[in-house]
């Protein structure tokens, strides 16, 4: 690698319409867009060495000095500007946790990371070290924005900054600090023209190419079209069924739960019965929330059904690396069925058809508009089509090989998305052979996390039964009641 060129990742000057809404209905409450990452550290690294690695990461990532900057009268695409001002000091910072309870302690600073708002002059980042923690380990907590990139997208950043060895490397690439162009607000004020402009094209060709189709065959065109806009109504419609009865509320406070499990066992439960790892995922969250409906004896029905929203990555091979390239794929998921093969086979067919919607890219073309709403109509428009749903449920693609971070080897890595509105986000990382579950917990919604976390784990187990000898799925901490 030239030790002149930095990584190419996030090297987008404009934020895409996605990107706009969550920047701009982060002012919600409800609606904020923070994900976090949660290492867990064989030892506590030097904080010398790990604070070095961080300004050698801001060389390497040069998106990780800039800051979003508005159109006049915000009816505009937002770019990213380099922070003139950029302080390492305020995005990389350290605590100590005490006591017996460091584990729950952990996720607790965790989710009030999450929850605080990002200072939105800087850079959307943030970073903490935590220590204290049994056994002399520590915790690395990495906080971005969505509007930085999506679970992938962090993926490629991590796999691309983390080190492959303990020890340092005096031979990394060292590139240069990277220097701001010096654009002026006319210059601004254009290029913001330039790229509203720019888009008009990109709707006209595709509207054109969908008219030449219908006069080479208008009938046959007639009937896709219509089919397309049924499809659109599915993507882009609040969900067609009524909420978990435990679920309904919402509210702005965050708790997080963590569990892990074998990556083995879960593959060997979803093939069992024909089914991938991602299946065998859902089929166990759904479980999760029945057994949680039982705990407090609000039973569910053989033929109860809850709201979950999947996000489908539509990233391709020749799309730069970073940024937000994802559809929302919705399912009137089968939650009361007790038989974990049936929930499987159910779950596989509803993805399967989910995933192969003619309009999954839809929302790409409503976003453009959205985004160009105030302020409050946008918040009520985009929380409308994401409160409804009970479940958001992730499968991100995990790491290869042991990761090291200042010296210190990476054990365990917990993703937590943001919560849009709904009642809870859970999301799967695997790493070194196992599966990190993060669950994202609206407090209001799930009132009693501690008994859900141990239902949660209960689902996992439950689906794990269709595995040869798996080994029991164990909670991080258990919250309390």
């Amino acid at each position: 690698m030239d030790n002149a060129i930095p990584l190419e990742w996030g090297t987008s000057e404009n934020l895409s319409p996605l990107e706009t809404l969550m920047w701009r209905a982060d002012s919600d409450r409800a609606m904020r867009s923070a994900m976090m990452a949660v290492e867990i550290l064989d030892t506590e690294p030097d904080w010398n060495r790990l604070t070095d690695a961080h300004e050698w990461a801001s060389r390497m990532v040069p998106r990780l000095c800039d800051r979003v900057a508005e159109p006049l009268g915000f009816m505009g695409t937002p770019i990213w500007v380099r922070d003139q001002e950029f302080d390492l000091r305020y995005h990389l910072r350290r605590c100590r946790l005490g006591g017996d309870n460091g584990w729950q302690d952990l996720l607790t600073t965790a989710a009030q990371l999450t929850m605080t708002p990002f200072d939105r002059t800087r850079p959307l980042w943030e970073a903490m070290l935590v220590e204290g923690l049994p056994d002399g380990k520590a915790a690395y907590l990495l906080k971005l924005h969505h509007a930085l990139t999506d679970g992938l997208g962090l993926r490629q950043l991590l796999s691309q900054l983390h080190s492959r060895q303990r020890a340092h490397q005096a031979n990394k690439p060292q590139p240069a600090v990277a220097v701001a162009s010096g654009a002026g607000l006319a210059d601004f004020a254009v290029g913001q023209l330039e790229h509203d402009l720019g888009a008009v094209p990109a709707v006209i060709s595709a509207v054109a190419a969908l008219a030449s189709k219908g006069f080479r065959d208008p009938l046959r065109s007639a009937h896709g079209l219509i089919q397309y806009v049924k499809s659109a109504r599915r993507v882009l419609s609040p969900p067609a069924v009524p909420g978990l009865p435990l679920l309904s509320a919402r509210g702005g406070s965050w708790q997080f739960v963590a569990l892990d499990l074998d990556l083995a066992d879960l593959r060997s439960a979803g093939k069992r019965v024909g089914g991938s790892v991602n299946d065998a995922f859902l089929a166990a969250l759904l479980a999760g929330f029945r057994l949680y409906h039982d705990e407090l004896d609000v039973p569910l029905d053989g033929a109860a059904t809850m709201p979950v929203s999947v996000p489908v990555s539509i990233r391709r091979d020749d799309d730069s690396a970073g940024g937000n390239r994802f559809a929302p794929a919705r399912l009137v998921a089968p939650v009361g069925i007790v038989d974990p093969a049936a929930r499987i086979e159910v779950i596989k067919q509803l993805v399967g058809k989910a995933r192969h919607e003619p309009a999954l890219e839809s929302a790409g073309l409503v976003a453009p508009l959205m985004a160009r709403l105030p302020g409050s109509a946008l918040v009520r428009v985009a929380g409308a089509a994401t409160a409804g749903n009970d479940l958001q449920a992730s499968n991100v693609p995990g790491l290869d090989g042991d990761l090291y971070l200042a010296g210190a080897q990476i054990e365990r890595i917990y993703p937590f998305a943001p919560l849009p509105g709904c009642a809870a986000m859970i999301t799967l990382h695997t790493y070194r052979g196992l599966c990190s579950v993060g669950a994202n917990l609206d407090t209001a919604a799930v009132s009693e996390p501690g008994i859900f976390a141990k239902c949660l784990c209960a689902g996992f187990a439950e689906v794990l039964t269709l595995a040869s000898s798996p080994k029991k799925p164990g909670l991080l901490a258990v919250t309390a009641t």
